[in-house]
């Protein structure tokens, strides 16, 4: 596990710039996220923002710039991440328990490989089973754990899957679009473990958002990526007319609504969602 020193950065990232297949992704990105912070990335969809999570992940090189995770290359940080890809729902029939769900976040690899009962063995396992338990514990998933995936709500799931993340107590969570597919009331449940665990473990979560308005009141900052370009901040400073405007090369409107979300006009398309208007986290 890697210590980091209380004032170090848990992610710089300094005109960085990746080109895949010959095509240029995104450029000139800087971003520096600190311990226990929460960050959301934005943008439309081919923006960068998955290619982003892969540079943070050490799977994806950087044309120019700088990356440091951890204090370290992302490759030697990576054992101190935690990372949860977009989701999948689980089938009905899916009879795994959450349970075991969790436990393969520390056991997958060698998932159905005989293990000798040993001493060390059973000493290993106990140990095991015990942090198993404070990860589903954390995300308030202990009730439901024992049954079968299958059978558990949407946001259970992610529960369960966000403690599965976690079950190697990483220093980093990287999470890609962990709202998506679920309603309203489950967003804004998720929202408020992760500000929780920000708090409570002072790991830092970064975390791709389609629509960032569950997340307001919890967010430390935003990276916005449009155009090949990115702009991070507050949401304050990043979602503005103004911003947005220069990031698109085109007349962007933010608007409020009356009960504090944004909603960005213009075109051409806004992020997220397919028409003309669409509301964003904020």
């Amino acid at each position: 596990m890697i210590e980091l020193i209380r004032d170090e950065p848990v992610i710089e990232l300094g005109g960085a710039a990746v080109r895949l297949g010959g095509r240029g992704i995104f450029g000139d990105v800087d971003l520096t996220v600190g311990r226990g912070q929460l960050v959301a990335v934005l943008g439309p969809n081919g923006a960068g923002k998955t290619t982003l999570m892969r540079v943070l992940l050490g799977l994806v090189r950087l044309e120019a710039g700088s990356v440091r995770v951890l204090g370290r290359t992302p490759a030697q940080a990576r054992p101190s991440i935690g990372y949860l890809p977009q989701r999948l729902g689980f089938d009905a029939s899916t009879r795994i328990r959450g349970v075991d769900l969790v436990r393969l976040g520390l056991d997958g690899s060698r998932w159905g490989v005989p293990i000798p009962i040993t001493g060390s063995a059973r000493r290993r396992r106990r140990a095991e089973a015990e942090r198993i338990g404070q990860a589903i514990e954390l995300v308030g998933a202990t009730a439901y754990a024992g049954r079968a995936i299958g059978e558990l709500s949407g946001g259970e799931q992610q529960r369960l899957l966000i403690a599965q993340a976690l079950v190697r107590n990483p220093r980093l969570l990287i999470l890609d679009e962990p709202l998506d597919s679920l309603d309203l009331p489950n967003q804004a449940s998720v929202a408020a473990l992760l500000s929780q665990i920000c708090t409570s473990e002072e790991v830092s979560v970064l975390l791709v958002a389609h629509d960032v308005n569950p997340l307001l009141g919890y967010l430390d900052q935003v990276i916005y990526m449009a155009s090949g370009r990115a702009r991070s901040g507050s949401v304050q400073d990043v979602i503005t007319t103004s911003t947005l405007t220069e990031l698109y090369g085109a007349r962007i409107e933010v608007l409020r609504t009356t009960d504090g979300r944004i909603v960005v006009v213009g075109q051409p398309e806004a992020p997220h969602h397919h028409g003309h208007r669409h509301e964003l986290a904020s």
